[in-house]
């Protein structure tokens, strides 16, 4: 039998949970639901969720810096709920560490849609041939079974989709990829969101990554074109 996966959803809104739940239990998710921080805290160590969908604005512990606390401790995809629809403001969404975001008012069809794919592709980034890569004699090391990149021999935390854009980029190191072939690799072909945020995953890969994040070793800029990997 299938695992179901557990997905719990924080937001202030009576009606938002409602709604959201009700669809998440009728596509066969476990859902819980959660209207302010300090509950999603709780819950999220006791129900130890697959996915969890997080509006930014909440009435206690911010939306965003409740997202920076759940990505110290896990690498539980997460989608972010927003009223804001300005470039700026997705572009934090994602330096914050979540995988996806979508803004208010939204279908719940279409919220339904990025569930799937986003644990879709945090369980396909395990489905590789190789267990290890290894670059520079072992400076950099991923894991592609366990989802574990190494630095130095220390742990790196990555996001499921910067994971699989790391992946995707080392597994082909020969070819420059533009952005919209990232998103195919790393979204697939029904995200709706600006292809700029690739720009943005890769600028946080390179924090955590490189030596220099200015001067990359690993994810290169071709200019005009897109990204390449440049480990040897």
């Amino acid at each position: 039998m299938e695992k179901k996966h557990t997905v719990l959803v924080v937001d202030d809104e009576t009606k938002i949970l409602e709604v959201v739940k009700s669809f998440l239990e009728a596509d066969g998710y476990r859902a819980y639901v959660a209207q302010n921080g300090d509950r999603a805290l709780k819950l999220f160590e006791n129900v130890k969720p697959d996915l969890v969908i997080l509006d930014i604005m909440l009435p206690d512990i911010d939306g965003k810096e409740l997202c920076k606390m759940i990505r110290k401790k896990s690498k539980v995809p997460i989608i972010m709920l927003t009223a804001r629809v300005g470039e700026e403001d997705t572009v934090q969404c994602l330096d914050l560490g979540a995988d996806d975001y979508v803004t208010k008012p939204f279908s719940p069809r279409a919220l339904m849609g990025r569930v799937r794919a986003v644990l879709r592709r945090y369980a396909d980034s395990a489905q590789v041939v190789a267990d290890i890569i290894s670059f520079r004699q072992g400076e950099l090391e991923i894991n592609c079974v366990s989802r574990e990149v190494l630095v130095r021999g220390a742990p790196v935390n990555l996001t499921a989709v910067e994971f699989r854009l790391l992946q995707t980029l080392a597994k082909n190191m020969k070819k420059v990829f533009t952005r919209e072939e990232l998103i195919q690799a790393v979204y697939g072909w029904n995200y709706e969101g600006n292809d700029r945020s690739i720009d943005t995953h890769i600028k946080n890969l390179r924090h955590k990554i490189e030596a220099d994040p200015k001067n990359p070793l690993y994810i290169l800029t071709v200019h005009g074109i897109g990204y390449k990997f440049g480990g040897d």
